[in-house]
This record gives structure tokens, sequence and C-alpha cells, in this order.
């Protein structure tokens, strides 16, 4: 079978034939019909070989849907043929965290070496992938998969990251959007299918600041010097409820800071790094600096629902597999609208 896979550290991904997997005890294998491309790739195939810790050669795409295509011994609850995603941040299953749902968060398993497809394991940029557990597989029912596969990652972390700020986006708040590409043209969508708050959107990209407006924005600027005294007029001088920032790169890092208001939350969703001022004279007085990862299972099934519903549409452009190299130059270069998806 074709496979996209990272081979050398500091070069291109290349679309090699690797043997087409079969399940063991307790898998799953599915025939890919798509897989997205996220910026967490192309951070990874950036790392110098000191910082690189994901194996070689390594089978990109952390984001996968796909048809159920055998089973291993022991699978039930499962059909040939059934549209199924894939849960990317995948845990022990026997944990705390696990028991909730919150496989993300899983404390064993660095320790027990379990690593995210696409992510340290073979991924879905293949036309046949390997999945360790049934329960990681949530049924895709009738949405279409090409152009709902980036749900399981750009739709699901901003989707955990607002849902920790729900409790203070109230009437009269205000949410700010720093980057509106991949992910944060998609948690503008949510922020507005989900809050009553104003929703400013800032990027540096004059089109992607189109695409804000034309999923819901109320607001958009350019991202840069000038933006938190921006937010804070439209604000009268109070700042934002809530910045969601997707780059979280040491400028964006200050301009968020330089914004947020009274018991805020900044939200470092983006993969950047850099350092922010704490204590008591450093910032607004009880604002709170989260970083979350991924999200849970039983936030994806609500993710889906969102689109489902026709309260979430993610902007795609799609390539196949031979021209997925492309799909990550673009990606890398900051030219695609919204996500990279690509179709076996």
């Amino acid at each position: 079978m074709k496979a996209l896979q990272y081979r050398e550290i500091g070069a291109e991904p290349e679309v090699v034939e690797v043997e087409t997997p079969e399940p063991g005890p307790g898998q799953v294998r599915l025939r890919v019909t798509a897989a997205g491309a996220c910026h967490s790739d192309s951070f990874l195939m950036s790392l110098p070989e000191d910082q690189y810790t994901f194996g070689l050669p390594l089978t990109l795409g952390h984001e996968g849907v796909g048809v159920v295509d055998k089973l291993g011994e022991g699978v039930t609850g499962l059909e040939l043929g059934e549209s199924v995603a894939v849960y990317g941040p995948q845990g022990c299953g026997r944990c705390y965290q696990c028991a909730q749902g919150k496989e993300n968060y899983c404390p064993r398993a660095a320790e027990l070496g379990i690593a995210p497809p696409g992510l340290g394991a073979p991924g879905s940029m293949a036309e046949y992938m390997l999945v360790p557990d049934a329960r990681h597989l949530l049924p895709l029912g009738d949405l279409d998969p090409v152009a709902n596969v980036a749900l399981t990652d750009a739709g699901l972390t901003p989707y955990h990251a607002i849902k920790m700020s729900l409790p203070k986006l109230v009437p009269g708040s205000t949410a700010v959007v720093i980057g509106a590409g991949g992910l944060g043209h998609v948690a503008i969508q949510m922020l507005r299918a989900l809050t009553p708050a104003m929703v400013i959107a800032l990027d540096v990209s004059v089109d992607k600041l189109k695409l804000a407006t034309e999923v819901g924005a109320h607001h958009v600027f350019p991202s840069d010097g000038e933006s938190a005294e921006r937010v804070r007029e439209l604000t009268h001088g109070t700042g934002a409820t809530a910045v969601f920032d997707f780059v979280a790169i040491q400028p964006t890092l200050d301009s968020g800071h330089a914004m947020v208001a009274t018991e805020g939350d900044q939200v470092l969703v983006g993969v950047g790094a850099g350092t922010l001022p704490s204590g008591v004279l450093a910032g607004p007085y009880d604002s709170a600096v989260r970083s979350p990862y991924w999200g849970s299972r039983s936030e994806l099934f609500e993710v889906f629902e969102l689109a489902r519903t026709g309260h979430v549409k993610v902007e795609t452009e799609v390539f196949s597999l031979d021209e997925a190299p492309e799909a990550y130059r673009r990606l890398h270069d900051g030219t695609l609208r919204g996500r990279a998806v690509v179709v076996p």
C-alpha cells in the first residue's frame, strides 16, 4: 500500500510503498477515506535531531477517518464497512482520566509507550491503518468523511479549549481568537454557536481575516502591536474575557497578556513557545493561563453533533495521497485557507 512517511530529519515527507498491516488481537484495520494535515506535523518535522523522539520512518496523519476493513481476534461491536473516525490522543484505558474519556490526559501513556497515530504510531496518511482498540473509533454516521475528518483535531482541540471557559463567556463578554486559520476558523464558529460573546479575530493574513468574517467573527484586526489596544477600545477598557491563542509564539503571548481582562482566561492552544510574567503585579487580578491539549472522547461526540446540526463547517482543500507532500509545503508556507485533507 502507499503511505506518506517522514523518513529523514529535516527532509520533506515521501510517498512510499509499505506492507499492508494485518490486525492482531483486539486491533481494527481501517481503509482510510480521508486524513488531515496539521501544523503539529510541520512542528514535528521541524525538530532538530536531538529533540526528535517520534521514531523513523513515521507514517504521518493524526486526523483520520475510514471504513472498518478487517477485525482482529476478539473485536466486537463493529461491522465491516462501517464509517468511523479515529480518536487520536490514546491512553491506557484504565486510569482515572481514561475512565472519564479523557485519554488526552492519560498519565501513563508515555510510560507505556502509547503514542497517537501519526505522532509516534503509524498514522492515517496511508491507504490502510491499524487502530489498537475499538474504543478509539467513533461512529461517523452520515457525516461526509472528507469534509469532517479535521474535526478529530481541528474541531476537538478548540472545542475542548473553549468548553473550559464557557462559564465566563456570558452576555457582555468578549472572546478573542488569535490565528484564524485551520483551528481558529473552527473556534470562531464554535464561539458563535455556544456563547453570546462578542468574537474578535486576529491574524497576520488578510485572506484568513476574510475567512474569519465569513464564519462569524464580529470584528477582525491584523495581529500586530496594536491588537491589544484595539481590543481594549472595543471593550471600553475592560479587555477580553477569554483569549484563545492558536499561534502561541512570544508576540502573540505578549499581545494576549496585554488584552486579557480581570478574571479572564489566556488559553494557549498553538504549538509555539514563549514566556509570560506571573505574580500579583504581573497582570490582571485572578486571570488564568491554560495550556489545553486535544480533547476527550465524549467531547468528540459533541463536536460531531455541532457539525451534524450545521453549526460548524471546516474549510478544506483536498489533495490526493501522491499530492500530500505539496499539502505540507502549503501548510508550512501558510498558503492554506483552512485545512488540507488527503484522500487516498
